[in-house]
């Protein structure tokens, strides 16, 4: 039996196969997590899924670079875009996410060397049998969040920073029964 949550969507599916929980070391794949993450916020991940090629392009491919340069007008043309979820606090915080995630860059060498701090730099391997066993955040997550907040980061609750450390594999929240559990 695999996880539960994709259910039958296939983009779920896929997603749950290919990517979900695999150890992220890569700084343009960890920007693109944080701004799903923040745009799930209050929402459905299958919500966000299914609108990540709008996101991808209104994000410009998720260059943290030029995000970080978008200023009040692009902000504006993004919250007309009916593609992403156009909620402008989430629309301007990813922008400021971005700005932060550069001053990370700078400071650690990457992000991916700040991030990977919160979990001893290796996957934290849960061994949970039921869905209904996985927490919503962590002792790590809280770490995160609060570390993240501090660098001028928004969107960033606990249970986001949780959900964004099951998708770039800092936890393997996988089911014990499922078929990906041992492959990452």
């Amino acid at each position: 039996m695999n996880c539960t949550w994709p259910q039958n969507d296939e983009q779920m599916l896929v997603y749950h196969d290919i990517e979900w929980g695999i150890p992220l070391y890569d700084d343009k794949k960890h920007f693109e997590f944080l701004v799903l993450d923040c745009f799930q916020a209050g929402l459905s991940w299958k919500t966000i899924l299914h609108r990540r090629a709008h996101f991808k392009k209104a994000f410009a491919n998720f260059d943290v670079k030029k995000v970080a340069k978008f200023d009040d007008e692009k902000a504006l043309e993004l919250m007309q875009n009916e593609g992403i979820i156009r909620n402008r606090l989430k629309i301007t915080g990813t922008i400021k996410n971005a700005k932060a995630f550069i001053e990370i860059q700078k400071e650690f060498g990457s992000f991916n060397t700040f991030i990977w701090q919160f979990v001893n730099n290796k996957p934290i391997v849960n061994k949970h049998k039921d869905s209904s066993q996985i927490p919503p955040n962590s002792d790590e997550s809280d770490a995160m969040s609060i570390a993240l907040k501090k660098r001028g980061f928004t969107f960033v609750g606990s249970t986001i920073c949780y959900a964004y450390m099951q998708a770039a594999g800092l936890v393997n929240d996988h089911l014990m029964t499922c078929s990906r559990y041992k492959e990452v």
